[in-house]
């Protein structure tokens, strides 16, 4: 996607983590599209349309010093911070009862930790500008609506959402603003499971208004809205972006867990 000067972002660097597929990358696309400066942080190698105006490091989320890393990489090569995506995410499914608590750890570990140290690591570097900035962490639906066999991450989701409304407080001082995006089903590799299994698709379609999956790009543009100047009074709140999908209910993922088809 070709770079337009004179859009929202132009001037800004942005960072955005887990930005090398999927929400992350579409959220990338558009950064640049708009302006932006940006430097993609994910876990796998990231191989974006890279040119001058886009950085890709290697990073854990989960781990403070690399996010720390990528925070440095923006200021080192671009000279200053604006704007953060928190979006790297996923989950391990497990019952409660007896699922391996390595997996509620790992899953919780990365979705609620790697957006705290995110926040924490980025807002140290906005604050440096003395201009301000804003923030951006992807929850999901699952924040405000519990699904079988994976409340690690429902929990972890919930979580990121009150993070946001927490940092949003904390960092107003510094005219930072935070907020949530809670995304429905999306197609992307993390539901790639759900849309293939038998049944269960078609299911998800039957319970969302609209009766489709959003695509990674319908997720990024409210996302860069509340990053952008376009929300310079909007800080701590949460925006679901479902299709409908909350106002109606969610299936059943017993077969998926257990392993029926």
């Amino acid at each position: 996607m070709q770079r337009v000067d004179g859009g929202r972002f132009d001037g800004k660097v942005a960072l955005v983590t887990g930005g090398a597929s999927g929400i992350g990358a579409a959220i990338v696309r558009r950064l640049r599209a708009e302006g932006a400066r940006v430097v993609l942080a994910d876990i796998a190698d990231p191989a974006p349309d890279s040119d001058e105006h886009v950085v890709a490091v290697r990073a854990d989320v989960t781990d403070e010093a690399a996010v720390g890393s990528a925070v440095a990489t923006a200021v080192d090569r671009f000279g200053r911070l604006d704007v953060a995506f928190a979006v790297a995410g996923a989950a391990r499914f497990g019952t409660i009862a007896d699922g391996d608590t390595a997996d509620w750890c790992w899953t919780v570990d990365l979705v609620l930790h790697g957006s705290y140290l995110t926040v924490r690591h980025a807002a140290r570097a906005i604050r440096e500008t003395g201009d301000g900035g804003a923030m951006v962490l992807v929850s999901s639906l699952n924040a405000h609506v519990p699904l079988y066999g994976a409340s690690s991450y429902a929990a972890a989701k919930a979580g990121t959402e009150n993070l946001a409304r927490s940092a949003a407080l904390e960092l107003a001082g510094d005219q930072i603003r935070v907020n949530a995006v809670l995304p429905g089903l999306v197609a992307t590799p993390l539901t790639a499971e759900f849309r293939a299994h038998t049944g269960l698709n078609a299911d998800f379609l039957s319970r969302i208004p609209q009766r489709r999956a959003a695509e990674p790009e319908e997720i990024a543009g409210p996302c860069l809205y509340l990053a952008s100047d376009d929300a310079s009074y909007v800080t701590g709140t949460s925006l679901v972006v479902d299709g409908g999908w909350e106002i109606s209910n969610y299936p059943d993922l017993r077969p998926l867990v257990h392993g029926d088809t």
